[in-house]
């Protein structure tokens, strides 16, 4: 979900529920300008890179926020290493661990064969695939 304009970003938080702060506004902007894989820590930076606007917490909360109400997804490729992916249609990823870099597979590319029933009382929600590669 790629939105260009203030007033689009405004609109989608609207419309997930998510109250419009300037701060939380600020954060949609970097996130859902183009698809990308960022961090916390990289949003913090880019949305502070000209003043300060944000926090830290803020940032991690706002993000958190996000990933609730669907409008990211989260990636969890280590406990230290999680990226905010703006792509939330179904894929898989390729993580780079040399540079730390997060790409989409598409779901076509992959056939899985069956997948085992989940425990009593559960329903499958997601499957998340991470190809981890490095240089030869």
């Amino acid at each position: 979900m790629m939105v260009s304009t203030m007033k689009e970003i405004v609109q989608m938080l609207t419309q997930h529920d998510i109250s419009p702060t300037h701060q939380r506004v600020e954060i949609a902007a970097v996130l859902f300008n183009k698809p990308q894989h960022l961090s916390a820590d990289q949003v913090l930076t880019i949305v502070n890179k000209d003043r300060p606007v944000v926090s830290k917490a803020t940032v991690y909360n706002t993000l958190g926020l996000f990933a609730r109400k669907g409008l990211v997804k989260e990636v969890i490729i280590d406990p230290s290493k999680v990226f905010f992916d703006s792509n939330t249609s179904s894929h898989y990823h390729f993580y780079n661990v040399d540079t730390g870099e997060l790409q989409d597979v598409q779901h076509s590319e992959l056939v899985l064969g069956k997948i085992p029933e989940p425990p009593a009382g559960t329903q499958l929600e997601t499957v998340d695939v991470i190809f981890k590669v490095r240089r030869q």
